[in-house]
C-alpha cells in the first residue's frame, strides 16, 4: 500500500480517521477531570505522554507533508484534504492544550522527545528548501553517500545550533 492508496482509503471511510482524532483529545479531557491537579504523578503522566505521542507524531507527519506539498509539489491550498492534512494538526493543538491545563508538559515522558523531532523535521525542511530554491546540484564527482555523510552533518549542525537558542 502507498501512501496515496492510504490517503485514498481515509477520504473514502472517515469515520476512523475522525473518531482516531476526536478521541484522543476527549480522553485528555476525560484524563484531566480524573486526575485534576495530578498530571505529574506516575500513571497519569504516561497516560498523558501516550495521548502527547498518539497526538503529536501524525500531527508533525502532516505539517511536514502539508509543507512539502504547498513548496515542492505547488500544490493549490485550495486541494487540501481537510482529513488528512488539517484535523490531524487540530487535534494536536486541542490535546496539548488540554494537557498543558493539568500538567506542564516537562513532567511528560518524552515531551522533549517530541520537540526535537519538531526541530529535526523542521530543519529538514528549510535544508530542502534551501538546496531548492537555489539551484545547488552535486555537480563534482561526489558520491551518493559522501553526500549523505554532508546532510547529516549538516543536521547536526543545525540540531547544535538549535539547542544552543533554546537553552
Amino acid at each position: 500500500m502507498t501512501l496515496g492508496e492510504l490517503f485514498r482509503f481515509l477520504g473514502e471511510n472517515p469515520t476512523w480517521i475522525t473518531a482516531y482524532f476526536l478521541l484522543i483529545p476527549i480522553l485528555a479531557l476525560v484524563a484531566n477531570w480524573i486526575a485534576s491537579g495530578e498530571g505529574h504523578v506516575a500513571p497519569w503522566k504516561f497516560m498523558y505522554s501516550a495521548l502527547v505521542f498518539a497526538a503529536c507524531v501524525p500531527g508533525i507527519f502532516s505539517v511536514g507533508l502539508s509543507v512539502y506539498h504547498f513548496l515542492f509539489e505547488r500544490i493549490s491550498i485550495m486541494h487540501t484534504n481537510i482529513l488528512t492534512q488539517v484535523l490531524p494538526v487540530l487535534s494536536m493543538v486541542l490535546t496539548i492544550s488540554i494537557i498543558k491545563r493539568n500538567v506542564a508538559l516537562e513532567y511528560v515522558p518524552g515531551s522533549e522527545r517530541i520537540s526535537s523531532l519538531m526541530i529535526l523535521i523542521s530543519a529538514v525542511l528549510v535544508l530542502m528548501y534551501i538546496i531548492d530554491r537555489t539551484r545547488i546540484f552535486v555537480l563534482v564527482n561526489m558520491s551518493v553517500g559522501a553526500f549523505l555523510l554532508v546532510l547529516i552533518g549538516l543536521l547536526f549542525v543545525v540540531r547544535f545550533a538549535t539547542k544552543k537558542i533554546m537553552a
